[in-house]
């Protein structure tokens, strides 16, 4: 079993645990975000599972996104444009962004907490998380401008 197979294996399991039905489509859209490395969007999982699905909409899997981030299976990211990606990695990690074609790449740092707590301290706010993101141009569209 590889690792992928593990990890959709734990997320099917999770969604019986919390009484999901396991459809083929759901299944479908949970295997594409487990392999995709690059953060999709609603329309890109449609787009890439529309061929092997042909009569499942948009709204199909945006229904399945949803339930997969109550449970706790996938975080959605929304970064101010319109469409929110969806990232099936769960631990705490940060992302880098390109500022040129948006693609996002995960990255690991040790827990920024310590700015939780500092923030508490000097707001008084009950501080539920943060999220940091690091811009630049990724090497793609770095070599990509070079010509």
């Amino acid at each position: 079993m590889t690792v992928s197979d593990y990890r959709l294996q734990e997320a099917i399991d999770t969604l019986k645990g919390s009484g999901v039905r396991i459809t083929p489509q759901r299944h479908a859209v949970l295997e594409y975000l487990l392999n995709s490395m690059t953060h999709p969007t609603a329309d890109e999982i449609y787009k890439a599972l529309e061929t092997k699905f042909p009569n499942m909409s948009v709204a199909t899997v945006y229904n399945n996104l949803r339930v997969f981030r109550e449970i706790g299976l996938v975080r959605e990211l929304t970064y101010g444009d319109s469409s929110s990606r969806f990232d099936c990695n769960t631990s705490d990690h940060y992302h880098a962004i390109c500022d040129s074609c948006g693609k996002i790449v995960d990255f690991h740092y040790p827990s920024l907490n310590e700015v939780e707590s500092l923030a508490e301290q000097v707001t008084g706010f009950d501080v539920s998380h943060h999220r940091m993101e690091v811009y630049g141009t990724c090497s793609n569209c770095q070599s990509n401008n070079t010509h």
